[in-house]
């Protein structure tokens, strides 16, 4: 105990009005005060803030699985459950791995497996349907991109700065997309990117006549239709798989493989054939959570509907 109380003595930190009152080893305050009183000394008031800097904010860290993550798990639960299927068949008494008894386990796997592929197929149509929406509408957005540029090109020369902006906005959607674990719009990336600026410099244009007033008024209905599409993409980028859907899934799973490891024979084609299978299944279940990420992971939608759009503007 000495030794630990010198040792304590020795890491103290000094306080932040250079006095040591208070903050004896036996006096060491134990409600984090001392360590903030400290952080905000050392690192200064912007940590605490919640500001920029290497330690951030202090806060609840939360702690989310990603679709590898959860595929693994998956693989490791109906694997796992064939393994114990195995051990079970061999400690249960006769009677329980009788050609009755693995008729009627059979009729109930039956009805389980039935429920399994309907929801597995449930859930990669919904998927599939997911991210053909988001390359719809990005593609859907990269036209209206080109068809705004033109319609400003026709303005006239007095469109020349919007149509630079328009380049701006473009180029930095394009980055965003193409940036890892980024969905193509956040709430502060509005003013960020300029829509609203662009917006503005359109409704500040002053038609000569009719034709220029036309073209004005469409370009700024195009300009609120692609900020309402983005604002949708923002809001789809939440959509995930429900959790208990997939819960239930697996536990599914797992009831199968150890009723199968039951009644198995003990050899290695069997037992291969029980990993390759449980691979299928998880991989199926990593693809469904990854077309749901389509801004991140492997399954990315593609950015060359802007990359095409990027190419015809400013001509």
């Amino acid at each position: 105990m000495p030794r630990l109380r010198r040792w304590e003595a020795q890491r103290q930190i000094p306080h932040p009005s250079g006095t040591r009152e208070g903050w004896a080893p036996g006096n060491v305050k134990t409600d984090g005060t001392l360590w903030r009183e400290s952080l905000a000394q050392l690192g200064g008031a912007n940590y605490l803030a919640g500001g920029e800097g290497a330690l951030g904010a202090l806060g609840p860290v939360e702690v989310t699985m990603g679709p590898m993550d959860v595929s693994l798990v998956a693989l490791v639960c109906i694997f796992g459950g064939a393994i114990v299927g195995r051990y079970l068949g061999s400690i249960l008494p006769e009677p329980h791995l009788s050609e009755d008894s693995k008729d009627s386990v059979k009729l109930g796997m039956g009805l389980v497996a039935t429920m399994c592929a309907l929801v597995l197929g449930l859930l990669i149509a919904s998927a599939k349907t997911y991210y053909d929406t988001q390359n719809a509408e990005l593609t859907d957005m990269a036209a209206k991109f080109v068809f705004l540029d033109r319609a400003l090109a026709h303005y006239g020369p007095e469109t020349a700065e919007c149509r630079v902006e328009l380049r701006k906005i473009v180029e930095r959607l394009m980055a965003r997309i193409e940036e890892r674990g980024n969905a193509p719009m956040r709430p502060a990336d509005t003013v960020a990117i300029g829509d609203e600026g662009l917006f503005e410099r359109t409704q500040a244009l002053t038609p000569k006549d009719d034709r220029q007033r036309l073209i004005q008024s469409q370009a700024v209905a195009a300009e609120i239709v692609l900020g309402q599409t983005r604002w949708l993409m923002y809001a789809q980028s939440a959509t995930e798989v429900p959790k208990p859907l997939v819960t239930v899934l697996i536990f599914w799973l797992t009831v199968i493989f150890i009723s199968w490891g039951i009644y198995a024979p003990r050899n290695g084609t069997v037992a291969a054939t029980w990993f390759v299978t449980a691979v299928s299944v998880s991989s199926a279940i990593f693809l469904i959570l990854e077309m749901y990420t389509p801004y991140s992971g492997i399954v990315l939608v593609s950015s060359g509907p802007l990359r095409s759009a990027l190419a015809h503007l400013g001509q």
